[in-house]
């Protein structure tokens, strides 16, 4: 294997083209980006960045000592629009193509959008983080449609910033599918307690320079409208390369394609029937990813940690395992009321999952505990 490309300049294709130089692969490296910017960390865009206490340099992925190291080549500002398997090529939106032996498809997603929200802020990329900062002046009332990570984090980092927030939600509480309704009132209770006003169970139909127009007819007073309602998989310049696509680039538990020198890692990544979007997943899959490309078949296989994390106002949520909301809960240190708590869910006498508010070295030992255990994986869905 000569070259392999990387698609994808964000923390999945970073990680994959660091794995392949620590799993002593010495050949070409093409890592293709469609934003002009060298790789950059997502995490701080709604937080540290977005209140102007981040520096663009302390996003960056990569640093002197690893760009030397790595020995890259990278093509940035330019999309992938094509993969030609039989010719082992990938086709660049400049008109160039890149031969390569093996590829690694880290092309993450774009923001999903709403309907009649064309004005709206959205929160994926760097630009879009510089567009949303400069909107938030003093004074502004700023409107967020989801309520699920990107939308409570944008809420704290408005209110840390004096500014008005009303968070549109329509289920009736907050990650109410992920959590359960006793934490789900927990993160509506953090938006609460900071003066942001969360109303759910509401569904927004538009935006005008107004506010957010609702299916009920009433209009939410608004400045800047901002949607955070999930991402949409990057797949459409595969169409035609034989990869089976639908959310996502269709894996084996290996996280490899149909064609063994192909692989997927990070957000666009499916496999067990899932995709997952956190960070935590994205770093960890290019180790196994990595090893089953050079090997040239399935040698690892893949288990998510499940972990995720959140910094929503004065709180860090973390959140480990696969737990389903009907999960039974079990508070383990502090109450649903405290400032500071650890849960457990479980399921048939089995831990499936570790919640904590504000307690990290108490999660962090439970979260060991329970991945030493075999039972605490997740089943395969279809």
């Amino acid at each position: 294997m000569k070259r392999v490309a990387v698609v994808g300049a964000s923390l999945a294709g970073v990680r994959a083209a660091q794995e392949l130089r620590a799993q002593g692969y010495d050949g070409g490296i093409v890592l293709i980006g469609d934003e002009p910017h060298l790789p950059y960390d997502r995490p701080p865009l709604s937080k540290g960045f977005l209140a102007g206490t981040a520096s663009r340099e302390s996003l960056d992925l990569l640093d002197t000592g690893d760009l030397a190291s790595l020995a890259l080549d990278f093509r940035l500002g330019v999309r992938a629009t094509a993969l030609e398997p039989a010719d082992r090529r990938v086709r660049l939106s400049d008109g160039t193509s890149v031969h390569a032996d093996g590829v690694v498809i880290a092309t993450g997603g774009r923001a999903r959008t709403l309907p009649g929200f064309e004005g709206a802020f959205v929160l994926r990329t760097l630009d879009d983080a510089l567009a949303l900062r400069a909107a938030l002046v003093p004074g502004v009332r700023v409107a967020i449609v989801g309520a699920g990570f990107i939308g409570a984090e944008v809420a704290s980092t408005c209110r840390s910033l004096g500014l008005d927030v009303v968070v549109l939600e329509a289920l009736t509480a907050p990650l109410a599918p992920v959590l359960g309704p006793s934490l789900a009132a927990v993160c509506a209770r953090l938006h609460l307690d900071h003066g942001t006003d969360l109303r759910c169970g509401v569904q927004v139909v538009g935006c005008s320079p107004a506010g957010v127009s609702l299916a009920s007819g009433a209009v939410v007073s608004a400045d800047v409208v901002v949607t955070g309602v999930g991402m949409t998989p990057s797949t459409e310049w595969l169409a035609g390369s034989g990869l089976k696509v639908g959310n996502g680039v269709h894996t084996d538990d290996g996280l490899v394609t149909s064609l063994p020198q192909v692989v997927a890692v990070g957000d666009v990544a499916r496999y067990g029937g899932r995709r997952h979007e956190h960070w935590t997943n994205a770093s960890e899959q290019a180790p196994v990813a990595v090893a089953n490309l050079l090997a040239g078949h399935t040698a690892q296989t893949y288990t998510p940690s499940g972990y995720v994390w959140s910094d929503q106002y004065s709180g860090t949520l973390q959140l480990a395992g696969h737990p389903r909301p009907d999960d039974t809960l079990s508070f383990v240190d502090g109450d649903p009321s405290s400032s500071s708590f650890v849960a457990t869910f479980s399921r048939d006498g089995v831990t499936t999952g570790v919640f904590a508010l504000n307690n990290a070295k108490l999660f962090t030992r439970l979260r060991r505990q329970a991945l030493r255990r075999p039972e605490f994986q997740p089943a395969v869905q279809g």
